[in-house]
């Protein structure tokens, strides 16, 4: 069963008078229920474009999107979205606690289930101990781990994460890459955004490339390395772009 669905998924950004950029072009894509489903493309594919039309902080120039049966806009669907974007900011003179019960407080959740709340996620995410470390004092690791938390503090049904390994060392990128096999296998259904083949090559279950707005192609792992005869998720994802670029100027000459 499709959790978030688009159609005919567009936007278009109009500069100036005469100029205008297409950011995302037509998009139809299905997201399963309790899948990790990974976006990649070059920079300016149209990936965060698409994340900020799910979330509803920017607004189609044309198509449709569904999130559990219901618009993007519908409060069912903002209550079962936890969002961990690729820059955060955070007020960095708060600890751990504190940030995530002002997230909660954000969702009106009561006290009581807050409290409890922040102490589960603490120590989900392997911050316990630096509860009383005030956030300017973090690691690049703690902070996307802390992100994490805040983003879960709700008990979304779904996760969108944008590039959530970003500046990471290996050990983070494990830690981060555990964390969401273990919230996948727990319920949850993962949508993210990356640059590294390499982690969505091992979380994934399907997997979707933009290109210049497009989409070109989604699918299994397996089953697109079989249809553009490629070895792995690099040579897939060279040839996808290759072989779209290559139309696009034949189409032109």
């Amino acid at each position: 069963m499709a959790i978030i669905e688009t159609r005919g998924l567009s936007k278009v950004y109009t500069l100036g008078r005469n100029k205008e950029v297409v950011a995302l072009n037509k998009v139809s894509v299905s997201i399963e229920e309790g899948e990790i489903f990974g976006i990649l493309g070059p920079n300016g594919s149209g990936k965060t474009t698409c994340l900020k039309l799910l979330l509803g902080i920017i607004f189609p120039t044309e198509g449709e999107i569904e999130i559990m049966g219901e618009n993007q806009y519908s409060v069912t669907a903002k209550k079962n979205i936890g969002f961990l974007p690729e820059n955060p900011y955070y007020y960095d003179y708060l600890t751990g606690p504190e940030i995530l019960k002002f997230y909660g407080k954000l969702f009106d959740m009561p006290a009581s289930t807050i409290s409890s709340r922040v102490e589960e996620l603490l120590q989900l995410v392997g911050l316990y101990d630096a509860r009383n470390l005030s956030l300017r004092h973090y690691s690049k690791g703690m902070l996307e781990r802390i992100g994490l938390a805040a983003s879960l503090i709700n008990d979304p049904k779904i996760l969108i994460l944008d590039e959530p390994t970003t500046g990471l060392d290996p050990i983070g990128c494990k830690e981060t890459r555990d964390l969401l096999i273990k919230l996948n296998q727990e319920g949850k259904t993962i949508l993210l955004s990356s640059h590294f083949l390499s982690e969505v090559e091992r979380v994934c279950t399907r997997i979707a490339i933009f290109h210049r707005g497009y989409l070109l192609t989604s699918g299994t792992l397996d089953g697109l390395l079989k249809e553009y005869q490629a070895e792995n998720l690099e040579d897939l994802f060279v040839k996808a772009i290759e072989k779209f670029d290559t139309s696009k100027e034949q189409m032109s000459v």
